[in-house]
């Protein structure tokens, strides 16, 4: 059920050839750079604070050395919230070839604090995972459900079979943007040019009756 993706420049205007251009890709995946990391929660990790170590740079993604595992169950829920906006275009997760691999993943916008009572309700996208020891696919989400996200939610529900499971990568592909305040400066400006217009207006039709 998973597309391996590779981009296939949805809404890019460069070509295809470029595509595995480790450079091009790593550009593409650079939002871990747009998490605000100190506020990241991973609910059910074995040890406090690895949920955050799987946010890493698109050259180190094949690193071991860092890494989360669940701790009761095979279940895993990252809260991950962004410094601006964020149209999220596609997801890799990479784990161990074995069964403690994430198998599922569900994903939700804009719930900060999430926690697992939550993860009931309907997600915006869900994926059947394949394993990917060496961070190779990518799962496109549906753009449209995805734009102006200031904080994701991704509930790894179940693995391929083990007591716990275990993330090395996670890379989110996308394009960001910093909060818009603009608009707020330009009625000030319309606000305040108003009254002065009217005065003039006022003092016209004096001047031509005194005469």
């Amino acid at each position: 059920m998973s597309g391996h993706g590779h981009g296939h420049g949805h809404g890019h205007g460069c070509g295809c050839e470029g595509e595995h251009e480790p450079a091009e890709r790593g550009l593409e995946y650079g939002l871990y750079r747009r998490i605000d990391l100190e506020k990241v929660q991973c609910l059910n990790e074995s040890r406090d604070g690895d949920g955050k170590l799987v946010f890493k740079p698109w050259d180190r993604r094949n690193e071991r050395d860092k890494f989360v595992e669940s701790d009761a169950d095979e279940e895993l829920l990252f809260n991950i919230p962004f410094t601006g906006s964020v149209k999220l275009k596609g997801i890799i997760i990479s784990g161990e070839d074995d069964d403690s691999h994430p198998a599922e993943i569900r994903l939700y916008k804009n719930i900060p604090q999430m926690s697992f009572d939550a993860t009931g309700r309907e997600p915006e996208q869900a994926f059947r995972l394949n394993r990917d020891p060496l961070a190779e696919l990518e799962y496109p989400t549906k753009i449209a459900r995805f734009s102006n996200v200031q904080h994701l939610s991704i509930h790894i529900s179940k693995n391929f079979g083990a007591e716990s499971t275990r993330v090395y990568y996670i890379g989110l592909r996308g394009e960001y943007s910093e909060a818009h305040r603009h608009e707020v400066t330009i009625c000030n400006y319309e606000a305040a040019a108003n009254p002065a217009d009217h005065k003039v207006e006022s003092i016209i039709p004096q001047t031509n009756f005194i005469s």
